[in-house]
């Protein structure tokens, strides 16, 4: 395990301005977080991938910008616009190849929309799961406030439905904001969690920095030790989480304190 950082924790920064700042705060391990379809431009990814190779750094992860519409590209019950959102996704596995990054994060469908059944849902991803692979990306379902993915019953029944052709992520303040048990989604997703959104929380807020909360870290790690996690812990919080930049080292800190 090793800690890193989302590039979201400093939207709306400019990515490459957010990952400048990031890396002189001496991280190395990295998810970025792509804001709009300019910056699939390879010259552009092409660029990022140079101030991580320089600095020493890894991009682990890619998150996309279509994450609020996946609902809508890839899990409507209208077909056609989900085989153009299978086209769509090859730009983000083709930059995940250009920054160096095996993981796509997805937020999948939404539990308060009609649609497709969950039977259909775990089809549709084990064909992004595929393609993903063709381009030797992972794509990992995260858990999501509102989404189906918010329910561990519904993560053991994908689990199921898919066998070992799928994979998780854990985002902490996801689970707290939406009733759910962080430590059951945990659970649910066992040996196929492949990446970890860690941040904090209190009775007050619902997403703070590592350290600044009261969540019971030293349980979350024995437990993803127990379930073999050999992943990263990547801090992501919103702008709004902190106040001054050198609160982020003292986080990631608090983060390898733990490892």
């Amino acid at each position: 395990m090793q800690a890193g950082i989302s590039t979201a924790c400093l939207y709306p920064m400019l990515l490459e301005d957010s990952f400048s700042q990031l890396i002189n705060l001496n991280f190395r391990c990295f998810e970025v977080f792509l804001n709009t379809c300019s910056e699939f431009g390879e010259p552009y990814l092409k660029r990022l991938r140079r101030m991580a190779d320089n600095s020493g750094s890894r991009i682990r992860s890619l998150h996309p910008f279509t994450s609020g519409y996946e609902n809508f590209l890839l899990f409507s019950d209208y077909e056609r616009r989900y085989r153009d959102g299978l086209e769509f996704y090859k730009h983000y596995f083709h930059a995940c190849n250009l920054l160096g990054a095996d993981l796509l994060v997805l937020h999948g469908k939404r539990s308060d929309k009609p649609g497709i059944s969950d039977r259909e849902f775990f089809e549709r991803y084990s064909r992004l799961y595929d393609l993903g692979r063709t381009f030797e990306v992972t794509v990992a379902q995260e858990n999501v406030n509102l989404y189906r993915s918010d329910d561990p019953e519904f993560i053991k029944k994908m689990k199921v439905a898919c066998g070992k052709n799928c994979a998780f992520v854990l985002d902490v303040k996801q689970a707290v904001r939406g009733g759910t048990d962080p430590f059951l989604l945990c659970e649910a997703m066992g040996e196929q969690l492949a990446h970890v959104h860690i941040n904090d929380n209190n009775a007050v807020s619902d997403c703070l920095l590592p350290g600044f909360g009261s969540m019971d870290f030293p349980r979350l790690i024995r437990q993803l030790r127990r379930q073999k996690f050999n992943g990263n812990l990547i801090i992501e919080v919103y702008r709004k989480s902190f106040g001054k930049l050198n609160e982020l080292v003292t986080a990631k800190q608090v983060v390898e304190s733990l490892l």
